[in-house]
């Protein structure tokens, strides 16, 4: 019975030094790159605010089955799926993209789009715009 008692209590220890190893040897910090562009979710180049620049962040939570208005942005809009499934349709160019968590959208510029929230979850967004200070981003149809 000492020798199993023993022989539990050096496995335990072997078991915590090779854990406390693989803890040290984790990374404090890891950069995880999510996209690299100079392009629109269209192809449009992108192009910043000329003046007063300001920033906004928001977050959009968009429950299943929800579709928002058409609707085009003057200004760069940037979006980080955070959960969900998002579809938006383009009306210029006919296309329709499918954004899942983990994506990031750069919005196109005064286009006509609308997204819709197409899976059973609901859609959150974290939403960063780049406007003329004082200035909406979002132009509705009228």
């Amino acid at each position: 019975m000492q020798f199993l008692t023993r022989a539990l209590c050096a496995g335990a220890l072997a078991l915590a030094s090779s854990s406390g190893a693989a803890l040290a040897e984790q990374k404090p910090i890891v950069v995880t790159p999510l996209m690299t562009t100079s392009q629109t979710s269209s192809g449009q180049p992108i192009t910043l605010p000329q003046k007063d620049a300001q920033v906004s962040v928001s977050t959009y939570d968009i429950q299943p089955g929800a579709v928002l208005p058409w609707h085009e942005h003057p200004y760069p809009r940037y979006a980080y799926v955070l959960a969900g499934t998002l579809s938006v349709t383009n009306s210029v160019t006919g296309e329709t993209t499918i954004f899942k968590t983990g994506d990031f959208i750069l919005e196109a510029i005064g286009q006509r789009h609308r997204g819709a929230s197409v899976g059973p979850d609901p859609v959150k967004l974290l939403v960063i715009d780049q406007t003329e200070k004082n200035t909406p981003n979002v132009v509705l149809d009228e």
